[in-house]
């Protein structure tokens, strides 16, 4: 073993004796999945919801796919001794078609009474520490901040501007029910 592979070791036995034994050791943070908690209805309205429940809707944008294809309009023609004679020709088709149709998604969000000065103020804090909000802290609910919501929450898989319970959650701003989980 050469003298560099033994320090190595060495180095790692005296790291790891650094955690005693039924020492918490916290794991990182996870980002949450927000699509999981859109609910999407075929009637129009908020979902039915236990009592002091607060709703938000947004509308996902239609997503349209355009495909180029080349058709094959005649084949190459090729000689006795396999050379081409003439090229194949190909004719350029593009057609469109919708991935996903536009809908109304609904998802938990923070009740009205929430929406203080300071709770915005505590958002944008919240936003700033991930480095989602870049001005500085107003307490006003303007379009930098819906925006970081916005930036956010697209990271999480939730494309709107209106703050989930969710994220809020994640954030660290509203308490999250221990019993649930």
């Amino acid at each position: 073993m050469t003298r560099s592979t033994t320090l190595l070791l060495l180095a790692g036995l005296l790291l790891s004796a650094c955690k005693t034994p039924g020492q918490y050791v916290p794991e990182a943070p996870t980002r949450a999945d927000l699509s999981a908690e859109l609910i999407r209805l075929d009637k129009p309205g908020p979902p039915s919801s236990p009592e002091g429940a607060c709703w938000a809707s947004d509308i996902t944008p239609m997503v349209v796919e355009t495909v180029t294809e080349q058709i094959v309009t005649s084949p190459e023609k090729l000689g006795p001794d396999g050379a081409v004679i003439a090229p194949a020709s190909y004719r350029t088709e593009t057609h469109q078609r919708i991935v996903q149709e536009r809908e109304e998604i609904w998802f938990r969000a923070p009740c009205a009474q929430e929406w203080t000065v300071d709770f915005v103020a505590t958002l944008q804090r919240a936003l700033k520490a991930r480095g989602y909000y870049l001005l500085p802290v107003s307490g006003e609910l303007d379009a930098p901040t819906r925006e970081a919501v916005h930036r956010f929450q697209i990271d999480r898989g939730l494309d709107s501007p209106q703050l989930s319970l969710a994220a809020a959650q994640e954030l660290g701003i509203i308490a999250v029910d221990r019993s649930s989980l």
